[in-house]
């Protein structure tokens, strides 16, 4: 009789050993019975005999995690505060015997790849070398310079090779576009992988790379976790959008994630945006592509305020008869208020903190979420000195009430999360305005990520105030990446306007010919102010049904840290959303100069009453 250490998949219980008559591979899966139930399980060591009757192992499936995918999801437990079993289970498993990539397609003659190869510029072939010489690069290319054509000759390249290829999205309202363009060049050699699939689209998936036919996977955050074998290339697209981080358990960064399987498996990763975030630029080589593939001109105009006014309506109504489309974009709504002045366009901030003070109505009081700074609620700019300040913002619904009232027969889509609730909404969506049949695109983030329509020749962009005022040490760079990926949507093949709204004109002119210029200024003030890249940044969550029992955990918490003397406290309290289903919620901020000493101290405070989330993004 042998003995297994198993862990079981998809649940937070501890590593349990079950016994087996025959001997198993480690990695491989298993059923275990569990009470009165039968669980799924990977083996993850062969252990002694115990000192207790094991009980015995069911059944050994075909399906095994191989030791990179079991070496990663070591690292994702370790470094992101999950359990081995919720790391692994994000991975899926291998079937026995797959891994030879023989198989022919209507692609392959002979053992021969045959793949059409998009033409490329001079520009773009010069970009397209310089990434093959490196291991990982970050492409920064302006929106419309052809990032996508060189991505199309590098899995190209790596399908004559005889190697596979993930390719990275944000979210899957990205997909039906690059699906088409994919699909041209690569046929059904090529498969998109998202949360939204169906449990038989995703197996006839799997069964296709079983058979050696699918060789190119692409989607959003799930798709880095499918089991290609020989693996080349991971392409991460749009890599500074936050969608990448996951907010529940294992809080993982598809981006930092793709650069350590690259390492393991020896696949090249290639990061790609037009506004990257600084965290890549700073530590990444970096592949220019700083020029527009078709240079259409493009004119920037300024407004104040924060409605759909008459200047707003004007120009939509213009362009709606010259038969052109429009995007139209509004922040997303959040959780809180902020005060800003709608004379110059500042955010009311923390006088310790350099970031917008949330706006709390009931308890009339404003409060800093860093550092729990609290102040009466003022009336007047600090900046300027107007009066009064302002703390409205419009819904996507209102926008869509105002603009149909006032412009007769325009046909307004509404794109956010509100509306685009599966894939056929989306995909019906983005149908209509490709047709024409609908003259405005209207809504929050999903707008800003890399669609490419060739009428659009107006953008609005609503609310960069808002987003500058955010309690986030990255809101100057939301806000500037925002500005040029949503007027980058705009001018891809003809002139083009993009009026944005903002009383800060002078922060955004500065910027508006060269986003390089911004990282540089941006970088030299987030080391200056002790922030990513230059430091790391870890935030405790602390939920509990009674309050009093929430503030003693965030207390203790705090006091076993604050024996740690490489590790900075940098504020903790109640976090900005105060409750959320029926919990009371407290956070604890914490940066270190380097990784290892914050690692280490988190490790020694980790409990089943906590949450901690590594490398941070969201902070309410």
């Amino acid at each position: 009789m042998k003995y297994y250490e198993i862990v079981l998949l998809r649940s937070s219980a501890p590593n349990l050993t079950y016994a087996s008559s025959q001997t198993i591979t480690i990695g491989f899966v298993v059923t275990v019975p569990l009470k009165s139930t039968v669980k799924d399980a990977v083996v993850i060591s062969e252990v002694e005999n115990p000192s207790f009757e094991a009980v015995q192992i069911v059944s050994v499936s075909n399906k095994f995690y191989n030791k990179e995918q079991m070496s990663v999801a070591k690292f994702i437990s370790e470094y992101y505060f999950s359990s081995f079993s919720e790391a692994i289970s994000l991975f899926l498993p291998y079937p026995v015997g797959c891994c030879a990539l023989t198989t022919p397609n209507q692609n392959i003659i002979n053992g021969v790849v045959r793949v059409q190869h998009p033409t490329l510029s001079p520009l773009q072939q010069q970009a397209y070398e310089s990434i093959l010489k490196k291991d990982k690069s970050l492409l920064f290319g302006v929106t419309g310079s052809g990032k996508t054509e060189i991505f199309i000759s590098l899995f190209a390249k790596m399908l004559q090779e005889g190697k596979t290829s993930i390719f990275l999205m944000p979210e899957i309202s990205l997909t039906p576009q690059m699906e088409k363009r994919l699909k041209v060049y690569f046929g059904d050699t090529v498969a998109m992988w998202h949360s939204k699939l169906t449990k038989k689209r995703k197996e006839s998936i799997l069964q296709g790379i079983e058979e050696g036919h699918i060789r190119i996977i692409a989607g959003a955050r799930s798709a880095l976790f499918v089991p290609l074998s020989n693996l080349g290339l991971i392409v991460v697209d749009e890599e500074h959008d936050d969608s990448y981080k996951a907010m529940t358990r294992p809080r993982y960064h598809a981006r930092d994630v793709a650069v350590l399987m690259g390492q393991k498996l020896g696949a090249k990763v290639l990061l790609a945006s037009a506004t990257p975030s600084m965290t890549s630029y700073h530590k990444y080589d970096v592949v220019k592509l700083d020029k527009a593939f078709v240079e259409a001109k493009k004119t920037y105009y300024f407004t104040t305020g924060n409605s759909i006014d008459k200047s707003i309506l004007t120009a939509l109504n213009k362009n709606y008869k010259k038969q052109a489309q429009s995007l139209l974009f509004l922040p997303t709504r959040g959780n809180f208020k902020y005060l800003y002045c709608q004379s110059c366009g500042k955010t009311h901030l923390c006088p310790y903190c350099s970031v917008g003070m949330a706006l709390h109505r009931k308890r009339k009081h404003l409060k800093c979420h860093y550092c729990n700074f609290t102040e009466a609620i003022t009336d007047t700019c600090t900046q300027c000195g107007h009066t009064p300040l302002s703390s409205e913002r419009l819904g996507t619904q209102e926008a869509i009430e105002i603009i149909g009232t006032a412009i007769e027969g325009i046909e307004v889509e509404q794109f956010d999360k509100d509306s685009i609730t599966t894939t056929k909404k989306l995909k019906d969506a983005l149908k209509r305005f490709e047709s024409g049949e609908s003259h405005v695109l209207l809504g929050t983030q999903m707008l800003s990520k890399g669609h490419d329509y060739a009428n659009i020749t107006l953008s609005v962009i609503m609310g960069l105030d808002y987003i500058l005022g955010l309690a986030d040490y990255r809101a100057r760079e939301r806000a500037m990446s925002l500005l040029f990926q949503i007027a980058g949507r705009s001018g891809r093949s003809k002139e083009a306007e993009v009026i944005v709204q903002t009383g800060d004109s002078a922060f955004f002119k500065e910027y508006l010919s060269d986003y390089e210029t911004f990282i540089k200024d941006e970088l030299a003030f987030l080391e200056m102010a002790d922030y990513p890249p230059f430091v790391s940044l870890a935030r405790i969550l602390i939920a509990h049904k009674d309050e009093s029992k929430a503030g003693k955990i965030t207390l203790d918490t705090v006091t076993k840290l604050k024996a740690f003397k490489d590790v900075e406290i940098v504020g903790s309290g109640k976090a900005p959303v105060e409750r959320i289903a029926n919990k009371y919620r407290f956070h604890i901020l914490l940066r270190a100069k380097n990784r290892v000493p914050l690692l280490k101290a988190l490790h020694s405070v980790d409990c089943r009453e906590i949450e901690i989330d590594f490398d941070p993004v969201e902070f309410s």
